[in-house]
């Protein structure tokens, strides 16, 4: 699940987000539980607190794990990206034409061009906010390696998917593989979903569960990387789910 896709706005500046008690980094998938208290360093932390401390150990801050992202997820351009870099680091003008090797002048413009985008920005978002409801689109996975209308599927198309492809349920094996890429993300989606975030498995052991599924479970693994939903190590005899890691053990 793309923990981004579903975060507000307040979610995003502070890094997680909480769904049913439970907290989850929007960069890592590190997760907390409320209500559980939690041991690091030789120190005890509620929840939230483990959380903002794992934030800044792990990412920096909220703003510096943004900017590190993908720029077609900003959608700033490097020049761009480099001046909030400095901005977020309180450099001054002088200070940050210094470092890029520009001139004053341009730092001062670049910041203007991005004070009219963050504008921009908020009317976009209150004209998307009165927009009429429809159908809701499944997000993209965070790993996803396409991004456009050819892959978009409504919330009801997926559950037909699944119901056709899924004769036994949910939980059963796969009747066929289908070719056309909707349907094929759809199965892989769901497939990727039964793997748990955070958690290193070994080859045999993914394997052993893609057998379950489906009989050319050789297939199913190469596409699940092919598409974004896993990684591997580079020797191959590791794999978790993408855009996750291990969460840091407490002691």
């Amino acid at each position: 699940m793309s923990y981004m896709d579903e975060a507000s706005i307040d979610e995003i500046t502070q890094g997680w987000l909480t769904r049913n008690g439970i907290n989850s980094c929007l960069f890592c998938g590190f997760q907390t539980e409320n209500g559980v208290v939690y041991q690091h360093q030789g120190l005890l932390f509620e929840a939230a607190k483990r959380m903002s401390v794992h934030i800044t150990e792990a990412h920096q801050s909220a703003a510096a794990a943004l900017l590190a992202m993908d720029r077609r997820y900003t959608g700033l351009t490097q020049v761009q990206q480099e001046v909030l870099v400095h901005l977020q680091a309180s450099s001054t003008d002088k200070q940050t034409a210094a470092k890029m090797g520009i001139a004053e002048a341009t730092v001062r413009s670049h910041r203007f061009k991005l004070k009219e985008k963050e504008k921009q920005a908020k009317l976009f978002l209150a004209l998307m906010a009165q927009k009429p409801e429809r159908e809701k689109l499944v997000p993209y996975h965070e790993g996803a390696v396409m991004r456009d209308e050819r892959y978009a599927v409504t919330e009801a198309e997926a559950e037909k998917i699944l119901d056709t492809y899924l004769k036994e349920g949910r939980e059963g094996p796969l009747s066929s593989f289908p070719r056309k890429e909707k349907r094929k993300l759809v199965l892989l989606r769901h497939l990727a979903e039964q793997f748990e975030p955070q958690r290193t498995y070994e080859e045999k052991e993914i394997n052993e569960h893609l057998k379950q599924k489906y009989d050319d479970f050789v297939t199913l693994r190469r596409y699940l990387i092919e598409y974004g939903f896993l990684d591997r190590s580079r020797d191959g005899s590791s794999y978790w789910v993408k855009h996750t890691r291990p969460a840091p053990q407490d002691f």
